[in-house]
């Protein structure tokens, strides 16, 4: 069982597709076919299911995963550690939820990369819930993580900053124009929400259960940036951070709703594993965060 082979098993089984594993690790398709099957021989079970034009991974495999992303991730802390001679080398693996990653990060990893050229940044998209379990199992070394303050006997979490929730509506919206908005009045309204999971999406919930204001209709997303658009289009109102609409309150495409329920906690924290030892390019990573992350509003 080689190193390239389950790097070859780890991309495919993320992004569901042996065309991207190729186009991502520089392979022709045929040669991550030749490497799956020759693993999928040497383990003797599929490790994939092709359900009609779309691939899924084998439920034994789930296992398997986990065990090859720690490999990976041991065999570039032992790269990274060999490497590093107090220069700014070695690799650093790091995890985000959309939000952080479209809004928040760009200018911190340009930054990041002028400040040390020779560090390799991987970056690891993912499911939110999984996120602090790879930060244990030493699959990324950092994950950025947005939530309520929560406290941790196993993780090293830092709060960079608080983050402004904001109840969102198009300037033609009924609401637009009042001076208050409570619960009671999205009875009849269309509510978008972030999937489940989100933590403001589930603490702005709990705020309409509490006052027993069921929205007239919920509709669920995945992204941000398409909550964003339907918002401007009238579909409806949402909850998202402030981050992620300063460019569309400035240009007037969206405005903020005056809403009269309780201020919804929420922060950006970064975590990591306190039982490792964090080398240069994650110490270094670390303390620009601190420097280029402003405190929110």
């Amino acid at each position: 069982m080689e190193i390239r082979t389950l790097s070859t098993f780890s991309t495919a089984a993320r992004m569901l597709s042996f065309s991207r594993a190729a186009e991502s690790l520089g392979y022709a398709q045929s040669s991550v076919t030749t490497q799956i099957k020759n693993l999928e021989e040497s383990l003797g079970y599929l490790l994939f299911n092709r359900v009609g034009n779309h691939l899924e991974l084998a439920k034994p495999c789930e296992s398997l995963l986990v065990y090859a992303e720690r490999i990976l991730a041991l065999v570039e802390e032992a790269k990274s550690f060999s490497a590093e001679d107090g220069a700014g080398v070695g690799t650093l693996r790091f995890t985000a939820p959309e939000t952080v990653c479209t809004y928040l990060l760009p200018p911190v990893l340009m930054g990041f990369r002028e400040q040390c050229p020779n560090v390799r940044l991987q970056f690891f998209p993912g499911f939110v819930r999984d996120f602090k379990r790879q930060v244990l199992e030493g699959v990324v070394d950092l994950a950025f993580i947005l939530e309520e303050s929560f406290p941790s006997k196993t993780l090293a979490v830092e709060k960079l900053r608080d983050e402004q929730i904001l109840i969102l509506a198009s300037p033609s919206h009924r609401l637009a124009k009042a001076r208050s908005v409570s619960a009671h009045d999205l009875l009849r309204e269309s509510v978008l929400l972030k999937a489940l999971g989100c933590s403001y999406r589930n603490q702005f919930e709990r705020q309409l259960i509490a006052a027993d204001a069921h929205p007239g209709q919920s509709l669920e997303f995945q992204s941000v940036e398409t909550i964003k658009r339907c918002v401007e289009a009238g579909l409806g109102i949402a909850p998202l951070p402030r981050m992620a609409v300063e460019e569309e309150l400035r240009a007037g495409r969206l405005i903020s709703l005056p809403w009269e329920g309780p201020e919804i906690q929420f922060a950006t924290h970064l975590v990591w594993n306190p039982r490792r030892q964090l080398g240069n390019a994650e110490r270094t990573f670390l303390e620009h965060v601190r420097r280029s992350i402003q405190p929110g509003p």
